[in-house]
């Protein structure tokens, strides 16, 4: 027999048992930071230097780009595998206009003509892949599988697998210059990232884009235009991985053939590590900046600690589980408790 006091009582909250589970979602990324940030300080008394903290804002302002536009994706319940492949496409085809051009370098103009094919080489073959996802109805994942080997085949085509170098002092400026001191490609960085904040966070797109990374059909019943969000968001990936690509030119002064190789790995992990679900309609910019910035901490301190590049990629490997798996046992989670 139960006590009157024991049938009184209220039945346990089935949220309150995962509360842990939605504050290390929000908050456990962040901390994890601050103790690498730690941790590395303690290795070596320069790692938070002004020069050291700029020099990883640098390093990762090409991912935090690419990783802005694989957010957009991923919300969607998209991947997007060829973000490497197209960079060094896109880039290539900015530099071959502007070599084909003798006059470009002297009249200083080089720099727009190679951001304009960038920008719309990379924003075409975005197109192109969304709308192979949506008419076709071909999975993203075979969908830019196939395009990560086209465009670094396409890429190795156009230069003859060379690299292509040469640029103008105010084409590199693009990827060397600074203001006040700070790098001028993690001002940009930081402009993209802002703006895919405000277009998440704040219009009707981006409510779009949770909609249907959340539930498709219903957003398809309820009116929305699933397919032209699809097809939108492969070419916001697509344009921002072309300015990644010409930024990276600039910076190294060279187009290469192989630039952007296993750059698809980081920025899938910089998304995913930031609490962005590969189920979709869960996530957003700030993880992902969070999530940037934890690979390039961790990357950057490894390199300091002598740690070789082998290594580095089977740490990230790791980390890159652990982060979906966790995502995997906090969705279960949250099902459970929501049918309860």
């Amino acid at each position: 027999m139960l006590s009157v006091a024991e049938t009184n009582q209220p039945p346990a909250n089935p949220i309150r048992r995962i509360e842990w589970i939605s504050l290390l979602e929000k908050f456990g990324v962040v901390l994890f930071l601050l103790v690498l940030i730690l941790f590395f300080q303690l290795q070596n008394e320069r790692f938070l230097s002004i020069r050291n903290i700029l020099n990883i804002l640098s390093d990762v302002s090409i991912y935090g780009i690419l990783s802005v536009g694989m957010t957009f994706v991923i919300l969607t319940s998209g991947i997007d595998l060829s973000v490497g492949s197209l960079l060094a496409f896109a880039s290539m085809c900015g530099a071959v206009t502007v070599k084909s051009w003798a006059g470009l370098n002297a009249s200083g103009l080089s720099w727009l003509v190679a951001l304009v094919i960038s920008l719309t080489v990379g924003w075409v073959a975005g197109f192109l892949h969304g709308k192979a996802i949506t008419k076709l109805r071909v999975p993203a994942f075979i969908v830019t599988l196939g395009g990560m080997t086209l465009w670094r085949g396409a890429t190795l085509m156009l230069s003859n697998g060379s690299p292509i170098s040469g640029f103008d002092n105010f084409y590199r400026w693009w990827g060397r210059g600074d203001i006040f001191g700070i790098p001028f490609l993690v001002i940009i960085s930081a402009v993209v990232a802002a703006s895919g904040f405000i277009t998440l966070r704040y219009t009707q797109f981006g409510r779009h884009v949770y909609a249907v990374g959340d539930n498709p059909e219903a957003a398809r019943l309820s009116g929305l235009n699933v397919d032209g969000v699809l097809i939108s968001v492969y070419a916001i990936m697509g344009f921002l991985a072309g300015l990644a690509g010409f930024i990276l030119s600039a910076r190294l002064s060279s187009a290469e053939a192989v630039a952007g190789e296993g750059y698809e790995l980081r920025v899938i992990a910089s998304v995913v590590i930031g609490g962005t679900s590969l189920f979709g309609g869960l996530g957003g910019i700030g993880g992902t900046i969070v999530g940037t910035l934890l690979i390039g901490v961790l990357l950057n301190g490894l390199v300091i600690m002598n740690v070789s590049a082998y290594s580095q990629q089977v740490i990230i490997g790791i980390i890159i589980v652990f982060a979906v798996a966790f995502d995997t046992f906090a969705k279960t989670r949250r099902g459970r408790a929501i049918g309860k």
